[in-house]
């Protein structure tokens, strides 16, 4: 491990520095796998119909539980790992690796043959009609056999992140994006393999992938890599991850369930079309969303290191810059939907019905938009420092306790403006909640911060 790439440095190289090292690559890598999202949205509008896009949209709650159990171990993992680093600890920090890998493989299989079992009651459930459960099922049954791969490569990339490798995690994200670009429209133009194609296409990118990861967690040289003994489950390891993991999963549960909502929700009152302009807000939505998660990722490991060696200052200070740098991509994404929402929706369907649909739907969804990086960096603040029951807390305010009763309460008075109207409501209001318990965590890091100047004098 060369210099630059020893965590150890967390510790000492300034804070903006080591953000932009960290996060420039995971957003790259998050930027162009959300662009590669869209795109397949694009190919699959125009190459198969809008009614496909209403049938990959009814997938989003199954996508998102499977990022829920998927989140469970990456996330909690790569926290474990920053924090362990940040104590020295390398022999933990190893068997912690091992640990991904064993359980990504047993969750990872139990979900997809639980999914496999029940798809079609599932995807009913989720809001699919006669006509959209086709698309769906021909795209989720490819995508659940495929289920152990995605677990597999994302638990890894979000531990290489963790042990000093961004930017190879940038490269193998980056490599299945540019592969997904290649053989998407091949597979669905070329071959007419239509939906199923984009589907076969997004695993075949992710084996490649996991293939590099594997190759470089195999290399002696490495610190934190692949050797005898790491690859029995620990009880104590186990609970680590699961317990700081349990945020990000119940974050994606409630998201698997707030999409159930908004589903239904649009196919009572909008119909099939207006589930498609749903399903096109959100790819829009996600870009930029998953811009300020790889923010957040390049934060994850400072700010676990950090805590770890007891260095306070700079753990708030990490925090305070990538909330500044979130701002500005939410206020970005606001102006461009408010601005050019006709632009944006044209590129993924020339339906009327849809555009005019998904224009207005894409308005209300970024009403308040520039604010919704506090609270995201904040319960991502609170994950990187091990902190679960403050993450748990944050995530559930905004989906569990104010936007899932939105969700049923509105579209009652309503229709389908409730639906939409219930987004903003909730950013609005959770991020009020997020800013108290923020602030109060900082003023007690500073509290500590000066009995440890204090104690060393």
């Amino acid at each position: 491990m060369t210099k630059d790439n020893s965590p150890l440095v967390l510790g000492s190289e300034p804070i903006g520095k080591l953000l932009m090292k960290y996060a420039l690559p995971a957003i790259i890598a998050m930027t162009a796998t959300s662009l590669y999202n869209i795109a397949d949205s694009i190919f699959i509008g125009h190459g198969v119909g809008a009614l496909a896009i209403s049938g990959l949209a009814i997938t989003f709650p199954l996508m998102n539980l499977a990022a829920a159990f998927g989140s469970l171990v990456g996330v909690g993992a790569s926290t474990l790992i920053s924090v362990k680093l940040g104590q020295k600890d390398y022999e933990n920090a190893n068997k912690v690796l091992g640990n991904v890998l064993i359980l990504n493989v047993i969750i990872g299989a139990l979900f997809t043959l639980f999914a496999l079992i029940f798809l079609d009651p599932m995807l009913y459930f989720f809001g699919a009609s006669e006509h959209t459960i086709p698309y769906a099922r021909d795209f989720m049954q490819i995508i659940l056999i495929g289920n152990i791969i995605t677990h597999m490569y994302l638990g890894l990339n979000a531990v290489l992140r963790s042990v000093g490798y961004p930017k190879l995690a940038m490269y193998t994200t980056l490599l299945s994006v540019v592969f997904n670009c290649v053989l998407n429209p091949l597979f669905i133009f070329g071959f007419g393999w239509g939906i199923k194609g984009s589907a076969i296409a997004t695993v075949i990118s992710q084996v490649l992938s996991l293939a590099v990861q594997l190759i470089h967690f195999a290399n002696p040289k490495q610190l934190i890599r692949f050797r005898t003994g790491i690859f029995s489950l620990r009880k104590d390891i186990v609970q680590g991850i699961l317990s700081i993991g349990m945020s990000p999963f119940l974050m994606n549960l409630c998201s698997c369930l707030i999409v159930l909502l908004i589903n239904r929700g649009l196919k009572t009152y909008g119909g099939d079309m207006a589930i498609g302009a749903y399903g096109i807000v959100n790819r829009v939505l996600f870009l930029f969303v998953m811009i300020i998660m790889g923010l957040n990722q390049g934060m994850q490991p400072i700010a676990g290191y950090n805590y770890g060696a007891r260095l306070y200052q700079r753990v708030t200070g990490v925090t305070l810059l990538t909330t500044y740098w979130a701002t500005g991509v939410a206020t970005l994404g606001f102006l461009l939907c408010q601005l050019l929402p006709e632009y944006i929706v044209g590129m993924f369907t020339s339906d009327p019905e849809l555009v005019d649909t998904a224009v207005n739907g894409l308005r209300i969804a970024f009403l308040v938009f520039p604010i919704i990086g506090i609270q995201m960096v904040s319960t991502n603040f609170f994950l990187s420092i091990g902190m679960a029951k403050k993450a748990i807390f944050l995530s559930l305010t905004r989906q569990l306790i104010f936007l899932i009763p939105f969700l049923i309460i509105l579209p009652q008075y309503f229709g389908a403006l409730g639906v939409w109207i219930s987004l903003p409501s909730a950013d609005f209001i959770s991020t009020i909640v997020t800013l108290i318990v923020i602030i109060r965590q900082f003023a007690t890091f500073k509290q500590l911060n000066a009995a440890e100047i204090k104690d060393n004098h």
